[in-house]
């Protein structure tokens, strides 16, 4: 479904269901009578509905529920279109993973009507809201009928409104970054404190999660790769995510990965670029300007999944890609990374892996993505953040990081995982 209509959604109907919900709340509060001492968390549900790089920066929370309530099951509802990272990240057991689709506002509406009914069967009494401040996961949380509901809420600050019925309500904090922050709804399930999480927390860095392959796996994977693109054989590869996902404001211009491509191709690398199959037409406007070089390939909607994706990465020698998806689930391999942020901050957003290079401009205006505008620019598209990255900048920084890959020993490079 369209991201304007799940902003518009949000707002016009988001606002007056969680107030209707937050007086049913009140009122039912006031009479029924809740024990001052409450059981620990014996079913715990984790909502994260949002993008797919979030569920990789979520693995430290879900580290810190295991290691505080060791006996608890653990749920987890997210969009369908994620489900392939979270079975990757192997946190949550497989028959406790509820899912939406959100193609269409039917599907979406079908599926939170089932989600829900199977919240109430399975007896959820503790549910972890981990998003920002979308309204849909707090209604879900607050229709739960679990105990206790953890949520990030407003306070004092002029975020946006998610009625009251969270009964820990986590203070937003847009100076931490998001592992951190998610974290501390862990930490805030049995505080008292107000605001309920004052504990201290890890400051990181954090380990990645670790992309492990069924045995051979890579092996047939790159074999079929080469198969289908001979001209790569013995080629360094470089890809490239030129697509900005679901917020186009995000993506540096396309003009300068235009201008990074062809450099790399008269250095004698192979280019594919990468993305989802909606994506191919850009990829075909990068290869055109090209002059259609046989060593840059399209790989958009090339790859049938996210482990598909991933088995690639180990092939290639350079991933260059805008804040998003890529750049966070390639924290799970060893691939050089270099990625954009400019709307958004690496301060709350970026990678935990070593490989990870970022490039940010931090212009007065930047990040001005926020979870108080609901993630809407006033910029009108002219990302001055990221269009004042120059190629020669990056071009370099690509230089030396395919020389610091090209100097390892053989036995060390992914090329050794070709058949």
């Amino acid at each position: 479904m369209n991201i304007q209509i799940q902003k518009w959604v949000d707002r016009w109907l988001g606002i007056p269901c969680c107030a209707v919900l937050s007086a049913w709340h009140s009122i039912w509060d006031f009479f029924q009578q809740t024990p001052s001492l409450q059981p620990p968390p014996h079913r715990i549900l984790v909502i994260l509905l949002s993008e797919l790089g979030s569920l990789v920066l979520a693995e430290p929370m879900f580290g810190r529920l295991k290691k505080r309530y060791p006996h608890a099951d653990i749920y987890m509802l997210l969009f369908d279109r994620n489900r392939q990272v979270l079975d990757l990240l192997s946190v949550v057991k497989p028959e406790n993973i509820l899912t939406i689709r959100d193609d269409c506002a039917m599907h979406m509406l079908i599926d939170l009507w089932h989600s829900l009914r199977r919240i109430r069967i399975i007896g959820i009494d503790t549910v972890v809201d981990c998003e920002l401040f979308a309204r849909c996961s707090a209604l879900i949380s607050g229709c739960s009928g679990a105990l206790r509901r953890i949520g990030f809420h407003r306070h004092s600050q002029e975020g946006l409104y998610r009625g009251s019925f969270h009964t820990s309500r986590v203070l937003y904090n847009p100076y931490r970054h998001l592992s951190l922050q998610l974290i501390s709804l862990v930490d805030a399930i049995e505080s008292r404190e107000t605001p309920r999480s004052k504990s201290d927390l890890q400051t990181g860095p954090f380990l990645p999660p670790t992309f492990l392959p069924d045995f051979g796996e890579v092996d047939r994977e790159l074999a079929q790769l080469h198969y289908d693109y001979p001209q790569i054989v013995g080629k360094r590869l470089v890809l490239l995510y030129p697509s900005g996902g679901l917020l186009p404001i995000r993506a540096w211009p396309l003009e300068s990965f235009i201008t990074v491509s062809k450099a790399l191709l008269q250095d004698g690398c192979a280019v594919g670029v990468i993305g989802l199959p909606e994506d191919r037409s850009l990829a075909e406007s990068l290869l055109r300007a090209c002059e259609n070089n046989t060593l840059c390939i399209n790989l958009a909607g090339y790859t049938r999944s996210i482990r598909h994706l991933l088995c690639i990465f180990e092939r290639s020698d350079l991933l260059i890609t805008n804040d998003g998806g890529p750049g966070q689930v390639a924290a799970m391999t060893d691939i050089p990374t270099i990625v954009f942020f400019g709307p958004e901050t690496p301060l709350l957003y970026g990678s935990w892996s070593r490989f990870a290079h970022v490039f940010y401009t931090p212009l007065p205006c930047s990040p001005c993505l926020t979870a108080y505008n609901h993630r809407t620019s006033p910029c009108d598209g002219d990302n001055q953040c990221l269009q004042r990255i120059t190629p020669e900048s990056v071009l370099s920084k690509a230089r030396e990081l395919l020389l610091n890959r090209f100097a390892q020993p053989a036995s060390q490079r992914p090329d050794e995982h070709v058949a």
